[in-house]
């Protein structure tokens, strides 16, 4: 089976055909980057992660591209907040968005080029529009596009030029001549950050910003344009009316758009102030238990996010992870069946859904299989492991993840020199010992598990 994918531009699902042998080229909306990211940047980072690491594994050479927004009015606004350049405020928060992206292993993209580093390159694709009748200076210092003249918009997002227009209107403080037409350069403001350009100081518009970054990264047309699917219209839109109108080829082949986390069925967003940062859920959370909840539902679908819903994902890797527990480590089984399932699942759009049926059931498998025929059972697990892999997960040793040790609350070596302290008293028969120590323990938090002469342990909820 070939890997197909839906492609929001078609609105089908198509089989997937790289534009250049085995070459794939995929530029991915980034992060704004004026505050921590919450669950919903997470759900994007995830899901391309995902789809990296699948598209590397089935033989394609992959040029990943994901870009960051380190200017636009959020961040003007918080840096003037918080009484800080814009500069100190973006690279702060860079910084801790790279630590969330580890700690939810998400492998680095190829290239993360910045809208300021590109400030040249926006000049230039603006001046080119005004040159082709796409884009005019207002006169102000301001740069619209055209939006009436491009044919075709709205081709992606399935909204027609005559409705939008019903009840647009132009802002006092706008020189459009449409009310449809948007913003390529913006005059700068009294002690806003600026930059010079040919129409006056300024700074870009958000939407220019992407149509340059990915195209001086990838090249006037490649293969797949993603993000969120809250940002089909307008700013997908809009960059496809730029960069065609530009550039006078296809911008992307195909857009793939993953669904949003939602909080009792509202979006989660900054701007409507329900949301979550991943770090605040990653002190409650093991990373590998919020990653399992981003990957357990199909990328196109949204996530509501609830304590419920992480508690499921927990109960999901426990019974991976005690499948996985105190088998040793031998080449995996070819398990055929299994793989074949597992391909199946992924080449059909990337069901991460499908593909994690298929794990549980390679884990009743090995479940059923260790009292029986351990070497099986443990070439089976490391099936597991490898096949897990491709989605991120089931890396960590199964002790290791079953503790429970959120953000290192405790000290492990500690923690297991009590428990050999409390071995030790056992073989001594010292029970009443024994009993201290596994209270001491209970009172750390510490729930001790006995074995077939093995003790583990892990923390309570």
């Amino acid at each position: 089976m070939a890997l197909s994918i839906y492609n929001t531009l078609s609105k089908t699902k198509e089989v997937f055909t790289p534009l250049e042998g085995n070459k794939v080229r995929m530029y991915v909306c980034g992060m704004t980057v004026y505050d921590f990211c919450h669950l919903g940047h997470g759900r994007s980072m995830v899901a391309f992660d995902v789809i990296t690491r699948w598209l590397r594994h089935s033989g394609y050479e992959l040029t990943y591209v994901r870009n960051i927004t380190d200017i636009d009015d959020k961040i003007i606004n918080r840096a003037n907040d918080n009484g800080e350049a814009f500069e100190a405020l973006t690279e702060r928060m860079i910084a801790a968005m790279h630590e969330d992206e580890a700690r939810l292993n998400i492998l680095k993209p190829n290239m993360e080029p910045r809208a300021t580093e590109h400030i040249a390159g926006m000049h230039s694709m603006i001046q080119t529009l005004i040159d082709k009748g796409y884009a005019y200076a207002a006169g102000n210092g301001d740069v619209y596009y055209r939006v009436g003249k491009f044919v075709g918009y709205g081709k992606l997002s399935r909204r027609r030029i005559e409705d939008l227009r019903i009840g647009a209107r132009i802002a006092p403080d706008e020189a459009k001549q449409d009310p449809l037409d948007f913003v390529l350069w913006k005059a700068a403001k009294p002690g806003e950050p600026s930059w010079p350009s040919p129409w006056g100081d300024g700074r870009p518009g958000w939407h220019i910003e992407c149509s340059v970054m990915s195209t001086c990264c990838l090249g006037d047309t490649f293969d797949i344009h993603g993000g969120g699917n809250d940002l089909e219209f307008p700013h997908h839109e809009n960059e496809i009316a730029q960069s065609e109108a530009a550039t006078g080829k296809p911008y992307a082949k195909a857009w793939l758009h993953c669904g949003m986390i939602t909080i009792n069925g509202e979006k989660m967003s900054k701007s409507s102030g329900n949301f979550f940062t991943i770090r605040e859920v990653l002190e409650k959370y093991h990373p590998e238990v919020v990653r399992y909840l981003l990957i357990g539902s199909h990328y196109r679908s949204p996530i509501n996010y609830s304590e419920d819903n992480l508690r499921e994902a927990k109960a999901a890797l426990e019974r991976f992870y005690n499948a996985l527990k105190g088998l040793p480590a031998v080449a995996p089984a070819a398990a055929d069946d299994f793989v074949a399932r597992f391909t199946v699942a992924m080449d059909d759009d990337f069901n991460t859904a499908g593909a994690c049926s298929v794990l549980f059931e390679l884990a009743r498998e090995v479940n059923r299989l260790r009292d029986t025929d351990l070497p099986a059972a443990a070439a089976l697990a490391a099936r597991l492991k490898s096949l897990a892999a491709l989605l991120g997960v089931l890396q960590l040793e199964p002790d290791e993840f079953l503790r429970g040790d959120v953000g290192g609350r405790v000290d492990v070596q500690a923690i297991e020199a009590l428990i050999e302290a409390r071995l030790l008293a056992r073989s001594n028969k010292d029970w009443a010992g024994s009993d201290q120590i596994r209270d001491q323990l209970a009172a750390l938090g510490v729930v001790l598990e006995d074995s077939k002469g093995v003790t583990s342990w892990r923390l309570a909820e």
